[in-house]
Parts: C-alpha cells; structure tokens; sequence
C-alpha cells in the first residue's frame, strides 16, 4: 500500500504528491452556488467530489479546514461584467427581497447536502458578510498598480499583469487570442479592454443591493469574494482550492490574478477541477434550461425521468467515475448506479453472516492495499469501487461454500468495509420507503384475514360485508380451498 496521497493539479498538469503547507493539517477552499435557484444535479458533482476529498483527507489523519462560499452578491447575469445580478433578477421576478431568495435557496441546498450525506464544512462564508474585507483588497490591487477606477467602478488592469505574470496559465488562453475576440468593442465601455474585470462596480438607485466604497455607491465583482474569503479563513497562502471545471475561466484565472495583485504572490498551492455532468453530450446548467434538479431526482417529477432515484443512488453514480471525467446523465446509468449500491450493500451485509474455515483462500490484505492505493492515486474511486466488488464476490462465493475465509481475515474485511463505504465514500444504509401501492397491499390483506378469522368463527354476515365493500371499491375476492387470492378490477 502506498503512504503518499497525490492529486491532479490542474496548475501545473500533472500529479503532484500533497505536501501542506502547514504539516498535518490541510486548508481546502472550494467554489459553491449562487443561491437563486434550486440545487441541480450539476451542483452535486463537486458536492460529492470535494467531500470525498475532505473525508479522505480526515481519514489520512489531517487536521482539515474547509471552506466553502455562499455567493449572494455580485455574480451577473452575464460574466462579462454586464447584466443583472442573478439574485436580484430572481427577486424581481418573484416580488422579493434579494435576501429572501437566499435564505429559501440556502435552506434548500443545505437540505439537498444533507440528503447527499455530504459533510458541512468547517466554515460557509457569504460574500454579503465580507464587503469590508473585498474593499481592502481592491485597495490593495490598486495600490501596487494593477487596478484603475473608471466612473466609480474599478476594474483589474489584465494587460499590465499579463506583462510580469502570465495571465492564462490555468485555462490555458492566450491574452493574445482574448483581445483579438474582443478587440472590435474597445471604446464601447468604461473599460480600457474588455479583458478586463470588475473589482467593484458602481451601482445605479435601482440595484437593490449596494455598499459604500471609496469609489462609489455599489457591488463587488463575482471573482472578488473568493480571493477575499479564502485567504481571510485560510491565509495568504494555502494549500486546495476546488471548483467545477466550467469555473476556470474567467472565474479562478482571475483568482489569481487578484492574489498576486493583492499579495504579491499567488495563493493556492493546488488547483482541482471535478469534470461536468453533461446531458446528451451537453454541459448541465441554468443557464442552458437542461438541468434536472436533485429535489426532482429524489421525486421522480421530472419529464427526462423514468423513476425517482435515491439520494444515495446519485451519490454512488457521480463516485463510480473519477472526478476530472466528464459523466453523462441517463436513467439507465443511474439504474445501474441503484443496482450497483443495492449488490454492494447487500454483500456488506452479508459479511457477519459467513461461515468461517482455518484458511482463506482470497487475498483480503492485498485487495485492501489495492483499494487505498486507488484513493492515493488522485482519489480514484472508480478503481477502489472495482476492488471493493471484487470483494463482493468473494463474499458471495464465501456464503455460496465455493471459497473460504479466516475467521481474522472475515473481521479485517468487514472493518475495512465499513470504514471505507460509510466514512470514506460518504455512503449509507436507505431504509426502503413503502410505495402507497405497498401499503394499499396491506391494508387489503389485513382486511382479508379477519375476514378469514370471521369464517373460521363462523361469522358469515361479517365475512360477506368484508367481501362486499371490497368488491364495491373494485377489490374482487376469491375464495380457495388453501386460503384467498385477490385483485383489483380493471
């Protein structure tokens, strides 16, 4: 079994071995929703991929800290720095305030987490509650001159950075093939190229939300409140930062920019980007209208639907793929994704139940070894999730007489199994909820055996009523020689 616990980093484009800052602790920032809609299953991905990460990193005995932002304020309609915020279109649609929005899609996403039995994290920042903090540091990207203010809003000068630093390096662009897109709008906009982005924006006396600065009644930009919070809760320097790959650009390039801006350095030691769920081969989203909420997931009501899927269920799906892989939705892979939880648990359960032989004949400390030297290899769950069936396997072939297992070896697996299932992938026992039809069947069947008791009793006038207003709500009964058989009329 290795010891040593890599990652992807997408920075540098290659596996890097985890070296924290600070030994033995670990200090994780990770992107999370604007809060004016309901959480979709796009919003579990990094949901389940960066509490993979945290229970592993708890299991690999760190002491983590881990962020994760609520954004209330700031990010627009249009990225570009133009448009309504998200939020307020949402109030204004719906005739509330802005904060109303938030707190109901707050509640909701925290519900949604809780189902997805994803950990809180340490700490859950809201922009709205660091303005002071973002003003500081659009002072300080002003002070060490990469920033210029422009009829009250101040905008991060991305030329200026890009001759001492190399603006890009994450998403991969070029500066050059940015201003050649966008070269033609140049003296449309208070801008001085429309590379640039907004630190803060100066807000008219229709925006509902706006803040005192030194530069104008308004709203800090989209990009900003992250660089802010993080280093606050995390320090100028730390080692993870997490977010969907759709983030990149221009969300965390300007992340950086803004640290070295503000710092004179950049913050993050490793940057990891979970892949996206695409719907027939398109990326799922709001802003596309192809998105499939979890609360219609977990429902079922939802046209694209042919079942209602299990929170757990979305969980195991999103987990048997490795997170920088993209993974498309349909019911059929969530279908297997139920039977593939159903065949695990099941054989889990199974383990206290084998009989037990003076040999083995499977290999439970290298299978082991396998598993956690999936998870160090940048949190391969698919690959351990192999090895933990083929477990299930030898469990089924065990119970089945055709393979044997060590008293010893039978309670190491069965600890491995439970550590593993439950505190490393975040997984848990559903107890099956009982359709109405189900309890329809009972009902009948309880009504059916008094019916049969009276009989035997010899109390026909209550039989026959039984019988009767069964029939009446179109429940025919049949009488047998070994007992009764029903069915509902069509």
């Amino acid at each position: 079994m290795s010891k040593v616990f890599s990652i992807y980093n997408t920075l540098t484009r290659k596996k890097e071995t985890f070296k924290p800052i600070i030994p033995g602790h670990a200090g994780m920032y990770v992107c999370g929703p604007t809060v004016y809609g309901e959480a979709h299953l796009g919003h579990a991905r990094p949901a389940v991929t960066f509490d993979l990460l945290f229970r592993y990193l708890q299991h690999l005995n760190y002491k983590v800290r881990y962020v994760r932002n609520i954004t209330d304020v700031g990010h627009l309609v249009n990225d570009a720095d133009q448009g309504e915020d998200k939020i307020e279109k949402k109030a204004r649609l719906e005739n509330l305030e802005p904060m109303e929005v938030v707190q109901h899609y707050t509640i909701s996403f925290h519900k949604n987490m809780e189902q997805l039995n994803a950990l809180p994290p340490s700490i859950e920042p809201r922009a709205t509650g660091h303005i002071m903090e973002q003003i500081d540091v659009v002072q300080k990207i002003l002070d060490n001159g990469f920033a210029y203010e422009s009829g009250g809003s101040v905008y991060f000068d991305v030329e200026k950075y890009a001759q001492a630093h190399d603006y890009g390096k994450l998403s991969g662009r070029k500066l050059e093939d940015m201003l050649e897109n966008t070269r033609e709008l140049a003296g449309q906009s208070e801008k001085r190229s429309q590379a640039d982005f907004a630190l803060w924006k100066k807000a008219d006396a229709s925006v509902l939300m706006q803040w005192k600065s030194p530069w104008s009644q308004g709203v800090p930009g989209w990009h900003l409140e992250c660089t802010a919070m993080s280093t606050k809760y995390l320090g100028e320097k730390f080692d993870i930062h997490g977010g969907g790959s759709d983030l990149k650009f221009p969300h965390h390039e300007a992340e950086i920019a803004q640290s070295v801006g503000a710092h004179n350095h950049e913050s993050v030691n490793y940057w990891m980007h979970n892949n996206l769920i695409t719907i027939n081969g398109q990326k799922m989203g709001k802003s596309l209208g192809n998105f499939i909420t979890l609360n219609e997931l977990f429902s079922g009501n939802h046209e694209l639907l042919t079942q209602a899927f299990s929170p757990m269920t979305v969980r195991f799906f999103i987990l048997q793929a490795h997170y920088r892989s993209t993974l498309d939705f349909s019911n059929e892979a969530l279908q297997a994704a139920e039977k593939g939880l159903d065949r695990l648990m099941k054989g889990y359960n199974l383990l206290e139940k084998l009989p037990h032989a003076e040999q083995s004949t499977v290999g439970v400390d290298n299978l082991i070894g396998e598993v956690w030297d999936a998870m160090n290899d940048d949190l391969n769950s698919p690959v351990a999730l192999a090895h933990l069936f083929e477990a299930v396997k030898w469990i089924n072939g065990i119970n089945d007489g055709h393979q044997t297992i060590t008293k010893s070896d039978c309670e190491t697996l069965h600890q491995f199994m439970k550590t593993f299932i439950f505190d490393v992938l975040g997984l848990k026992e559903e107890a099956a909820e009982e359709s109405s039809n189900d309890k329809l069947d009972e009902v009948i069947e309880l009504l059916l055996s008094v019916r049969q008791e009276a009989k035997a009793a010899k109390n026909y006038a209550l039989a026959d009523q039984i019988r009767d207003q069964l029939k009446a709500l179109g429940i025919v009964v049949k009488d047998k020689k070994d007992g009764f058989e029903w069915e509902i009329a069509e």
